[in-house]
């Protein structure tokens, strides 16, 4: 079977903005059995663990890659560089460990597939993609969002 990428934050470890983990028992049961490498892009990209909350504005994850679009913190900090920075190490150790699949972090504007916060802090999500998830696609690797999160 072939190996997964999964967010870090879904694997147990507390990275995520708030410092917590997202541990999920159906992720456990949706990658038993295979091989995982686990990622924190946004760790990757420079960032903190605890770190100010941040948002997709101006599009999704493809606009972000496309220069169209950028990731800003509620204080409206730019960080943008730091989340394609990220996403470019995710796509690098998803090739290294021969991922060919991903299991991500609904919602998140660096693993979210399908939907993203809209970029107003107020919990409102609009279709799309993040960062990383949509680098992953452009390269070829299948996306998924995590089951039960």
């Amino acid at each position: 079977m072939e190996a997964v990428l999964v967010s870090a934050c879904l694997r147990g470890v507390p990275c995520r903005y708030d410092g917590r983990d997202k541990a999920s028992s159906e992720v456990d049961e949706a990658v038993a059995g295979r091989a995982v490498v686990s990622f924190c892009p946004e760790v990757a990209g420079g960032l903190a663990t605890p770190r100010r909350p941040a948002e997709l504005v101006g599009g999704d994850g493809h606009d972000v890659l496309d220069g169209t679009a950028r990731v800003v913190e509620d204080t409206g900090r730019d960080v943008t560089a730091e989340f394609v920075a990220g996403a470019h190490r995710a796509l690098a150790a998803a090739r290294h460990g021969g991922c060919a699949e991903a299991l991500l972090m609904p919602r998140s504007p660096s693993c979210g597939r399908g939907a993203v916060y809209d970029g107003s802090f107020a919990g409102e999500t609009v279709p799309g993609d993040g960062v990383t998830a949509a680098l992953l696609e452009r390269h070829g690797i299948t996306v998924r969002a995590a089951p039960g999160v």
